[in-house]
């Protein structure tokens, strides 16, 4: 019960605060990412011609970009 009564709003509104700047910059990174690689579309490649190894690099770039913004933020 003393949980609920020292609950405070503000650490909800940071923690979604935080997590929707993590995503944006993610989602801009990925972007940066796509835009640098102009002759191959990543989601063709990966969709269309079956291309796992494109796809295992960019889920471990996606993963490394997350760690990394989740430091900063923290």
């Amino acid at each position: 019960m003393k949980l609920l009564s020292t609950f405070d709003a503000n650490l909800l509104l940071n923690s979604v605060l935080y997590s929707t700047i993590g995503i944006i910059i993610l989602l801009i990174s990925f972007v940066v990412v796509e835009k640098l690689t102009p002759k191959h579309s990543l989601w063709k490649e990966v969709v269309e011609n079956k291309n796992l190894a494109l796809a295992f690099v960019a889920g471990c770039f996606i993963l490394g970009i997350s760690i990394i913004i989740a430091s900063a933020i923290h």
